[in-house]
């Protein structure tokens, strides 16, 4: 049996035993009637009926052969009729077998198509008007070619009901398989967009903490006079420790981040986090200036926002101008929020390795209706972000929480960095 049989067996079960009931009960009319009133022989009728009524059933997963096999029974059958029999019954197409004929040609159309359905229907006619010519006396001309016209006729419509059924089963095959690729679309997508959300959080938290990390094992020596040798080359392990892992988790960030997606923001930290974060960075050794000028009722999506927009900028600062002063500054004006750091100067031989935090950045203010800019600023640089303190609702992520509100505080701190 072909792989075709196999994969179409079980969309035929269904068919297969309504058809198998009527063909038993065709068979079962048909030969007492060739026997009783045309003169067929008993064996000859089990054995010429066997054939067409098997033909249908073969058509399902042999066509070609159960083409052969209707054909030669259609063509072999009204030869074997008695001269004398009684001319008023309809030759050379029986009734019985001229349904079997019209559900042949329908089943092969409706599971083959049109061509083998056609191919059917001209060798089966072209075999029942062999009969006429090879034994003219068996019943008058006029007689036989009715039945012939009645039988083409017949055929035909089922022909035609055959297409019509074939086209619709194509049709619903089409729109299964369409629904199928469809949902596994949207499951590969939602797995894409999946792996986009772990890669942005592992870059804005874990990286960002293994940079301090590195950053604060590299400077203890200078922070920390008179450290024992031990300690120096311990720290310097350390240091060179997170410097591979944070290799390594870019290479992760790599594998695990497509294309561009829309970001998916979770509440975590917000606004009044921010000093706490900016504290992290000086106990790494970095000089940081913090201006926090925040007032009024800020969405909760900004606030992360925001903060991941410091968070990078100040991950960055402290991995490629290291021992650059930094300033920090987020504040209210209008309706917008405003960020802006700046650390200078900048150290000419680090170009500064593309990454995906300027994109996790841009993804986020550009998803709440801001802008975001990072440049050169003379001989340092400039990170500034504005966002709507509430963005139109078409603008925020489903998962981002109902809006919160901050209280007004002032907060201006300078504190020197040890080098």
């Amino acid at each position: 049996m072909s792989a075709t049989a196999s994969t179409q067996r079980p969309r035929l079960g269904v068919t297969f035993w309504l058809l198998a009931v009527a063909l038993v009960a065709l068979y079962a009319i048909l030969v007492p009637i060739l026997a009783a009133l045309y003169g067929v022989s008993v064996p000859v009728a089990f054995l010429l009926g066997a054939g067409m009524c098997a033909a249908p059933l073969l058509a399902l997963w042999y066509p070609r052969s159960s083409v052969a096999v209707f054909t030669v029974a259609a063509f072999v059958l009204p030869l074997t009729v008695s001269p004398d029999r009684d001319p008023v019954w309809p030759w050379p197409w029986s009734v019985p077998a001229l349904i079997l004929f019209a559900l042949f040609v329908l089943t092969l159309t409706m599971q083959h198509g049109w061509r083998l359905g056609s191919l059917a229907l001209l060798l089966g006619l072209m075999g029942s008007l062999a009969a006429p010519l090879l034994l003219p006396d068996a019943a008058s001309a006029g007689a036989a070619g009715a039945d012939l016209i009645v039988t083409a006729s017949i055929a035909t419509v089922a022909f035609v009901v055959g297409v019509l059924l074939a086209g619709r089963i194509r049709l619903g095959a089409e729109l299964t398989r369409e629904r199928e690729h469809a949902e596994f679309e949207r499951s590969r997508r939602e797995l894409v967009e999946e792996r986009t959300r772990i890669a942005r959080e592992l870059h804005d938290v874990v990286a960002h903490s293994m940079s301090l990390i590195q950053v604060q094992a590299s400077t203890a020596r200078f922070r920390a006079p008179g450290l024992p040798d031990e300690a120096i080359a311990e720290f310097d392990s350390i240091a060179a420790t997170a410097r591979s892992s944070l290799t390594e988790m870019r290479r992760i960030l790599g594998v695990l981040r497509t294309e561009d997606h829309t970001a998916e923001l979770a509440p975590q930290r917000g606004i009044d986090d921010i000093p706490a974060l900016v504290d992290s960075t000086r106990r790494a050794g970095a000089p940081v200036d913090l201006t926090h000028e925040v007032e009024g009722e800020i969405s909760a999506a900004v606030q992360i926002a925001v903060y991941r927009i410091v968070q990078e900028s100040l991950s960055n600062a402290v991995r490629h101008a290291p021992g650059s002063s930094i300033g920090v500054s987020v504040t209210t004006a209008g309706d917008d929020v405003q960020v802006v750091v700046r650390n200078t100067p900048v150290p000419p031989s680090d170009p500064g390795t593309p990454g995906h935090g300027l994109r996790g950045m841009t993804e986020r203010a550009t998803l709440l209706g801001g802008e975001i800019h990072a440049d050169r600023d003379g001989d340092g640089w400039t990170v500034s972000a504005r966002i709507p303190r509430q963005p139109a609702a078409t603008e925020v992520s489903a998962t981002a929480s109902t809006s919160t509100s901050t209280t007004t505080t002032t907060t201006t701190t300078t504190t020197e960095g040890s080098a």
